[in-house]
């Protein structure tokens, strides 16, 4: 993007309410936050949402599209998920009793996953029905490799 033009701050996106909303939510962070060259890890940022994306197609009813809401920061990014359903999701703040991810099912990792690679997450109610976030912090910037030049002359 060159520099002149303005990144933008935030923006809302609706999905389909289908597994088809999963790789396009991806598709949609990783060309965001590469793109702009936004300070949060994209990787990261990638994951996350997928899981979040998932859950409100897997875990709630209905054809109503659910929206991703994606805002940039200077500390990093948030990414919120809404859908249509009120009911809270499972607990972000910390594991339910006895709710150990089975090593050999392919369900049951993602809340653990945002609660371990975001800086905080959460859930709140809207007046659709719920969103589920996660922020990301800044990834510090990395020093340049010194030069040729610069090598040369130590």
């Amino acid at each position: 993007m060159p520099p002149d033009v303005p990144i933008p701050a935030s923006w809302r996106i609706a999905l389909p309410h289908s597994t088809a909303a999963v790789p396009i939510a991806r598709a949609l962070i990783r060309t965001a936050l590469t793109d702009i060259d936004a300070p949060a890890d994209s990787y990261t940022a990638e994951l996350l949402t997928a899981e979040l994306v998932a859950n409100a197609v897997e875990h709630t009813d209905g054809d109503e599209p659910i929206e991703l809401v994606v805002e940039l920061m200077a500390a990093g990014c948030q990414v919120e998920v809404h859908d249509r359903d009120p009911s809270p999701p499972g607990d972000l703040s910390r594991p339910a009793a006895g709710s150990t991810p089975d090593p050999w099912q392919e369900h049951g990792r993602g809340l653990l996953l945002i609660r371990t690679l975001s800086s905080s997450c959460g859930h709140r109610t809207t007046e659709q029905g719920k969103a589920v976030w996660f922020t990301l912090p800044a990834i510090p910037a990395q020093p340049s490799p010194p030069t040729r030049h610069a090598r040369a002359a130590e």
